[in-house]
This record gives C-alpha cells, structure tokens and sequence, in this order.
C-alpha cells in the first residue's frame, strides 16, 4: 500500500509499504477514506524527530471502511463505515471506565512512563503504524471503532477522531459555563473548534486570538470576537475590557510547544534538531524546550479563580511555571489528551441532527490527494495558501 512516511525533520515522504494484516482477535483492518493532518502532526515533521524511526507511518484522524474484523470484534463488520479515534484504549480496564481512555492501561507505554498508545505519533506511544495510509490496522477495534452512518460525506464525521472531541474536552476541562466568558489562544483546528463549540454551549463571550489573518477571519465568521495579537499593544487590557474588567473566567490554550514568538524555546527546539536523536532525547526528558508563551499569557489573561484549560502538546520536562502567579490568583489547571469515546455521545446529536451547527461540513480548507502528503505538510507548517485544515484521500 502507500503510505505517508517520516524520513527526518521536514522530510515526510509517500512510500510503498506491506500492507497491515490482522495481529490479534481484537484488530479490525480498515481501508482508509479520508485520515487528516493534525497539529500534532507537525511537532513530529519539526521537533520530535529523536522518537521517530525513518519509515515510521504517520497520522492518527482517519475513517474508512471495515474490510477485515479478528475473532473479538462484534461491534463491526466488513462493511461497516467507522471512524477511528486517534488513541487506542480497550474500554474495560480502570482508566478507561473512569472515563480517561487517554490513559489506557491496557496500552499505556510503561517503558517511556507514557499513557495510552496512539496512531502514528514516535516510540513514546508505542510506535503504532498510522492512518495517512490506503489502509490501517486498528488495534482494540471491540472498543475505539465508531460506527456512523452512511449519507453524509466524509467531512462530516471523521472530525470526530481528534478535532471535535479535543475541542469538546477543552471546552468541557474549562468550567465555562452558558452566559459565560472564554478566551481561545490559537485558532487553528483545535482553536478554531473550541470557540465554535463553546458558542454552542451558549458561552456568551468568545474571545479567539492569533497572529494569522485567515485563521482570526475563519473563527470571526462562526460568531466568536477575535483578536490580532500582532495588532496589539496590550491585550491583556483589551481583553479586560471586553470582560468586565476582570478578565475571562477561562482560557484555553490551544497552541501549546509551538507559540509564536518565543525565541528561547525556539533556540531550544533548533538545539534538539541539531544533536544526535540519543542525545536530543534525553534533553527533550529533562529540559524546558517549550515555547510557553501562549501558556504564560493564558495565566496573564485569565481572571482571579479562573481556569486555564491547555490542549495544546508541551513536551518538556522542566518547564518554569510562574507559581506565585498561579498561586495568588488562584487559577485551576485542567489539561490531557482528548478521552475521545468518552464524548462521542454528547457530539453525534450534532453531527446527525438537522443542520451542520459546528460547521464541520466546510471545515477542511484543503483536500488532497494522498500522494500531496509532502505539499500539503509544508503548507500547513507555514501556515501558506489559507491551510488551516487539509483531508487526505488514498
């Protein structure tokens, strides 16, 4: 099959590989329609080359069709459209029925320290073949695969394999409640979809700020206030005053290690780049080499006894946190990669109901051909031709 692969940093590559055949009586084996490019993706193109091997297969938000199911599998069928959450969780262990499928003990990564495995995303994951394929293995298929109907295109459902619930779970570690006020830093796909949600959860004031014109102009259309954060002097004041002079009651920061202006951590993520991968991973698990500038402006930003609410990935170990700030102001931290079975049942009335109310139908800016892998990584990381979301299809 063909099949998106890393070959160093800036290097992804569309190579013939074996294809992917059943391992245990819990694999399913899909034929991939459409799997996108996330965010993440691009720490893996930029940065956290040390845990990747040359070949390793990339992407983690895909939805095709079941063509093959092991002995254990009776939730689906050859057959059967599904989409497939980017962390693999088995949906009986502790973690998992506590709601944090994230963390999965059936998968967790023992050897790095490291929660549930995901598609695609380096060693620190349990290396698992990704979806930026013609077709992929999933494994604990009994329990990640979610079954959807047929109709509707595919843009309207395989958002539900990171973006929807990363932003739902934003949202949701937030506390923002109706009537409320939200800041939203970065918008771009998770961003973007945080705002979009918090509107549809009635958060009267939503703020969205970035330094991208397409992207604050994207957020800007779906209802949210927006702000340029290269425009202004002090948006700290300007968000007071926008908030009743006290600041929001919560921000999410949805940019995490990449944030703009921050040469330290750039200096940082350059020096990693530069080391052999032993050497670059080891300072990656004991050093700060984040950009913590959005972090940081979230705790400026967010009002006394609020809640910062970070989806962004940091990757550091030692990062510095302002504590007395934290402390004296005393903010909440709620953070984590998405648990995304867990809020699949609150999304699909939205996605299956009349309407299209998060927009998902028009989301993707960009549809390629999976063989425009290269392209489409190097647009989106430069943030060229209005790239905000691109779908590939074997």
């Amino acid at each position: 099959m063909r099949a998106v692969t890393w070959h160093g940093k800036r290097d992804v590559r569309v190579d013939t590989v074996p294809d992917p055949s059943l391992k245990e009586p819990t694999d399913a084996i899909i034929r991939v329609t459409s799997s996108g490019i996330c965010g993440s993706d691009l720490h893996l193109y930029e940065v956290l080359g040390p845990y990747l091997d040359v070949g390793d297969i990339l992407g983690h938000e895909p939805m095709g069709i079941v063509e093959e199911v092991g002995s254990g599998v009776t939730s689906v069928a050859a057959g059967d459209r599904v989409v497939i959450p980017f962390n693999i969780s088995c949906g009986h262990c502790f973690m998992c029925k506590e709601g944090l499928q994230s963390q999965c003990e059936t998968t967790q990564n023992r050897e790095f320290d490291k929660g549930g495995s995901l598609f695609g995303y380096t060693r620190l994951y349990g290396e698992v073949p990704g979806a930026q394929a013609e077709y992929l293995r999933v494994p604990q298929a009994q329990f990640g695969a979610i079954k959807v109907p047929e109709g509707p295109p595919d843009d309207r459902f395989v958002y539900l394999s990171d973006v929807l619930p990363t932003a739902w779970q934003a949202v949701e570690y937030s506390g923002v409640q109706p009537g409320g006020s939200l800041v939203v830093l970065g918008l771009g796909p998770i961003g973007d979809m945080c705002a979009r949600v918090a509107l549809q959860r009635g958060v009267d004031k939503v703020i969205g700020i970035d330094v991208v014109p397409e992207r604050i102009e994207r957020t800007r259309h779906f209802g949210a206030t927006t702000l340029a954060l290269d425009d202004d002097d002090d948006i700290t004041e300007t968000v007071r005053d926008i908030t009743g002079g006290r600041g929001p009651d919560a921000v999410i920061d949805a940019v995490g290690m990449e944030a703009h202006g921050a040469p330290i951590g750039k200096l940082a993520h350059q020096m990693t780049s530069l080391l052999p991968d032993s050497l670059a991973a080891k300072l990656m698990d004991r050093a700060g080499v984040d950009r913590l500038s959005a972090l940081h402006l979230a705790i400026e930003l967010v009002r006394r006894g609020g809640t910062v609410s970070i989806i962004g990935v940091y990757g550091g170990m030692t990062d510095p946190l302002p504590m007395m700030t934290l402390f004296d102001k005393q903010i909440t931290l709620r953070m984590g990669q998405a648990n995304v079975k867990r809020w699949v049942d609150d999304i699909m009335p939205l996605l299956t109901g009349a309407g299209d109310p998060l927009g998902v139908d028009a989301f993707a800016t960009h549809h390629m051909g999976l063989e425009q892998a290269p392209a489409a990584y190097d647009a989106f990381q430069r943030k060229a031709n209005g790239t905000v979301k691109v779908l590939l299809h074997p």
